[in-house]
């Protein structure tokens, strides 16, 4: 996501893989969807290269505080709505676009008080709707089994139950409530990083925003509710920053576009349904290098589009099917 000063002007910062998207749709025009809204790099993108009217759709509310000086030059073509993107479809229809940019805004990791950052103390919140369950609560009140779980299916970490064992260890001498407290909790139970290696409490504290903002069960109902809210030839963009939401993403799509095959060539073959999108991009689209030497955030991203049909959105998938994680319950 992109970084816009606290004054509300755009600075030094793009949103990632912007560009890559505007050229691959364009000419651009009609109605939009911006499912994270964030700091409003894509939506401000979106209106420039000349889309009609965009809903933008953020459930921090802090965002729209600080969109309020620059929203006015769009006014009548700009719509805000303090919301979550799975509930997308209740608040526009038959759109020619929808994008999302997953994960946690630039904005957010660089305010100390919202808790997301492991690099500056403060509180250990991570919640994006500033309201609900914090990673504080989380931390301090799971058990170990799932402190582990949290960490290795949300975060991918291979240390989880040793973590998940200081955790434990270290709330009972006094509550975990501060973010750089959690990190060097985390650091003690892993090696010194080398040069060019990300921080040791990467992962889990990445693992702990997931599970506080349940951001794969978002993207699984957003997925569904972009099919609906789309009308045929309408865009869906998604640009996702680690494994676990690519992969989620991939499948959606493949398998709505009717490209997840039978899996081995001996199969019977079986009778695909009409599929719901085309795929635009065979592959995902990743950021070069020049725009990561401008935005390092940038290295990790992928962007994949695809194409609504006229065919009507499909049955419910499984989230195992998408390789969502599952904690507790099968889905």
């Amino acid at each position: 996501m992109v970084d816009i000063a606290r004054n509300g002007h755009r600075n030094s910062h793009i949103p990632v893989l912007l560009a890559p998207l505007l050229q691959s749709v364009a000419p651009l025009c009609g109605r939009w969807l911006d499912g994270t809204f964030g700091a409003g790099g894509y939506t401000r993108g979106l209106l420039d290269a000349g889309v009609d009217h965009v809903t933008a759709i953020d459930r921090d509310p802090l965002t729209f505080e600080m969109a309020r000086d620059w929203s006015v030059q769009y006014q009548g073509r700009l719509t805000m709505v303090e919301a979550v993107f799975s509930q997308m479809d209740t608040h526009a229809k038959d759109l020619d676009g929808v994008v999302l940019d997953l994960g946690v805004s630039s904005m957010q990791i660089d305010a100390a008080e919202r808790g997301f950052s492991f690099m500056q103390d403060g509180p250990l919140d991570m919640r994006m709707s500033q309201s609900g369950q914090s990673a504080e609560d989380i931390v301090n009140t799971s058990s170990q089994t799932e402190l582990a779980d949290i960490l290795f299916y949300y975060g991918e970490e291979r240390a989880s139950r040793r973590i998940a064992k200081a955790i434990v260890a270290a709330r009972l001498l006094a509550p975990i409530t501060r973010t750089l407290q959690l990190a060097d909790i985390v650091q003690s139970c892993l090696p010194r990083p080398k040069p060019g290696q990300s921080h040791p409490a990467t992962r889990s504290f990445q693992a702990f925003r997931i599970a506080v903002n349940d951001e794969y069960g978002e993207l699984f109902a957003g997925l569904l509710a972009a099919e609906r809210a789309l009308k045929p030839g309408g865009i869906l963009a998604v640009v996702s920053f680690h494994s676990i939401e690519d992969r989620m993403v991939k499948r959606f799509i493949q398998s709505r576009a009717g490209k997840l095959g039978s899996g081995s060539r001996y199969a019977p073959e079986i009778i695909q349904p009409e599929p719901q999108f085309q795929l635009l991009t065979r592959k995902a689209i990743a950021a070069d290098t020049t725009e990561v030497a401008q935005n390092p955030r940038a290295r990790s991203a992928l962007l994949r589009i695809a194409r609504r049909t006229a065919t009507a959105p499909g049955a419910r998938p499984s989230a195992r099917s998408l390789g969502m994680p599952q904690i507790g319950a099968d889905t």
